[in-house]
């Protein structure tokens, strides 16, 4: 049986810097049954320049008087609120994650007892970052957003070299646009990482919706990592491409759902199937009276359900025999 999915409920910064939203968004997770609820980790100084211009969705989504630097500082979370929230996550039994987006905020994630690390896509180019991840030695989640295949295997070769196994790592297919257009996806990209690489793969989903999360699953997916928010009017960054919480819950249903009718692969019967083998299945019955000392014929045998007698595939052996007693028309034959 292949292994559990784990889904990431990506809060972000759509906790908007307000502890009581933070809370409920990990409340949502929780319900929706969810394996981690994800943060992120950072200090504007030490993340962008005074001068780094926002991203073009992030100029529709938020004020745009407002400087990338300025809004970031705003999304900030200090050592404090990541333990109010770490206790909360433990009293909610869903657990506590965040990405740390440089060197100092790795640290401080260590520092808090964190066991499993994301690299996000724009950090994928980030040398000295990659090896103080690497060094770590512990399970990291890559993700690979704006990345061809030559900048993913040299992110590998570094954490590798550094000290995290390959056997540590998942590597996210991504796509950083957000909304992500159906057309931007390319899922199969994430098949083609698993090939190159012989690393464990995932999905980092930016689409609006919830069918391209659930598709990446069934193509061998092995975590989900999908925004939420609890409206997506809300200001802010990341709301527009984020799920509502219904939303959320219907993503990790239908995830669990696929996990379970993705099966074995073996083709077998199964026990409904079993049941339902005798009535669908047809047999060799006679098409109308046969007398004792007939021979068997097209003319007088004809198949029809249900399947508790002969199976036509021994048509050809039946055709020509005698047969040994009479028959009455719809009657199974035996011989």
């Amino acid at each position: 049986m292949r292994q559990r999915t784990l889904i990431i409920a990506e809060a972000g910064v759509n906790h908007n810097g307000d502890m009581e939203l933070a809370k409920k968004l990990i409340d949502v997770a929780a319900e929706a049954g969810a394996d981690y609820v994800k943060f992120q980790t950072f200090i504007a100084d030490r993340l962008v320049t005074h001068a780094a211009n926002k991203a073009d969705y992030q100029i529709k989504s938020t004020n745009c008087s407002e400087s990338h630097h300025e809004m970031l500082r705003r999304l900030e979370l200090t050592p404090a609120m990541h333990k109010e929230l770490i206790a909360h996550c433990a009293s909610r039994n869903i657990g506590f994650f965040s990405t740390g987006f440089d060197i100092e905020s790795v640290d401080l994630l260590v520092s808090l007892g964190h066991n499993l690390f994301k690299i996000p896509s724009g950090e994928i180019t980030n040398l000295p970052y990659l090896r103080h991840i690497g060094q770590l030695g512990k399970p990291v989640i890559l993700s690979t957003g704006m990345a061809i295949l030559g900048d993913i295997e040299a992110a590998i070769e570094v954490l590798e070299q550094a000290g995290t196994a390959r056997s540590n790592l998942t590597v996210l297919h991504c796509t950083t646009e957000y909304p992500t257009p159906m057309s931007e996806v390319n899922l199969r990209a994430m098949q083609s990482m698993h090939s190159a690489f012989g690393v464990a793969v995932g999905y980092s989903d930016h689409t609006q919706g919830i069918e391209v999360a659930i598709a990446a699953v069934a193509l061998g997916a092995t975590v989900i990592e999908k925004h939420f928010t609890l409206d997506r009017n809300l200001p802010g960054p990341d709301h527009k491409a984020s799920l509502q919480p219904a939303e959320l819950k219907a993503m990790v249903s239908a995830i669990r759902n696929i996990e379970v009718a993705l099966g074995d692969g073996i083709k077998s019967l199964t026990p409904g199937e079993a049941k339902n083998k005798p009535v669908a299945r047809k047999s060799l019955v006679a098409s109308h009276a046969i007398k004792a000392g007939e021979l068997f014929s097209a003319q007088n045998i004809t198949t029809k359900r249900p399947g508790t007698g002969i199976s036509p595939m021994r048509w050809d052996e039946v055709m020509g025999r005698v047969a040994q007693r009479d028959f009455l028309a719809d009657e199974l034959i035996t011989l």
